[in-house]
Parts: structure tokens; sequence; C-alpha cells
């Protein structure tokens, strides 16, 4: 199986957040691979850009999101059918995003969001967590979640286990 990693707006490919959680995955045996989404500013693109990875794809997979690239990673589940969905402060419903509406396409999605998040407000996670009836851990931290990387890390490491049994 393997784990498909979506960064933010402002991140590259392999940010602190997705070597740290990806170590986790190679240790339980998962594949990692985290896409380059920097020559596109706009989510949807990025989606469109995913979605061509996952073309061909015949391994069961994870999509991974933080940021911006939650968005992405949901957008791009309403077409494919992901083995489950971890989202970082996703960026959803947001102003200027084409999506404001997300149909839930899997049965296994959490989502991890900072109390103190300064560029998403957390109630737009509770408020997907309530629609989709998915997951949510409110912890404490800011947008990079980077003062509770271990806790994330124990969280996502308990979602690959959940995942694998």
């Amino acid at each position: 199986m393997k784990v498909v990693f979506s960064h933010g707006k402002e991140s590259g490919p392999w940010g602190t957040k997705i070597k740290r959680l990806s170590e986790i995955a190679k240790k339980k045996g998962f594949e990692i691979d985290s896409l380059d989404y920097r020559a596109y500013s706009n989510p949807d693109d990025r989606a469109s850009q995913l979605l061509n990875y996952l073309k061909g794809e015949k391994k069961d997979f994870i999509l991974v999101g933080s940021s911006m690239g939650g968005y992405v990673s949901l957008v791009a589940s309403e077409k494919i059918n992901p083995k489950a969905i971890f989202l970082l402060a996703p960026a959803l419903y947001l102003e200027g995003y084409a999506k404001q509406e997300y149909p839930i396409n899997c049965k296994n999605i959490q989502i991890v969001h900072g109390k103190s998040d300064e560029v998403i407000p957390y109630e737009h996670s509770v408020r997907y967590a309530k629609e989709s009836k998915c997951t949510l851990h409110l912890i404490e931290g800011d947008h990079r979640l980077n003062a509770s990387l271990e806790k994330v890390e124990s969280i996502f490491e308990s979602f690959l286990e959940k995942i694998l049994n």
C-alpha cells in the first residue's frame, strides 16, 4: 500500500511534517511518495496533478494532505477511491476555492487541526467532521502544528495501524 502526501500552499514536498510522517509510514511497510505542487498556485490545478499521478495506480493508497494539500486530497478523492484520508489543518470552505462542498467517497477519514490555527479556523474542520461523520482531533497548536508534532505523529501512527488491521 502507498501513502501519497500533498503539501500546503507555502510548503514543499519534503517539509518537516511530511518527512516525519513518512518515516512512520515507512516503518509500517508503506511505500511513500510526496508530490511537488509548487508549479501551481491554484488548488484545483493541484488536485488535477494528483489525479493524473494516481491514474495508473494499481495498489491501494492513502492520501495525506496538509493545509491546501488537504483540500487537494479531498477534492481528488471524489474521483478516485483512496483506502483512507488523513488531513492536517485542511483548507476547507475558504473563499476563492472552487469547491465548497465535499462529497464523501471514503469511510476512513481523520483530521488533525490546531486550536490556535491563525490561517484556517479550526471550526472549518469541525464543520467537515460533522458533515462527513469522520474523526477530528483538535489539539494544541497553530497552523503548522510544529509545536505539537509528536502528538500528530502519535495520531498518524494509530491511524495507519487501524488501516492495516
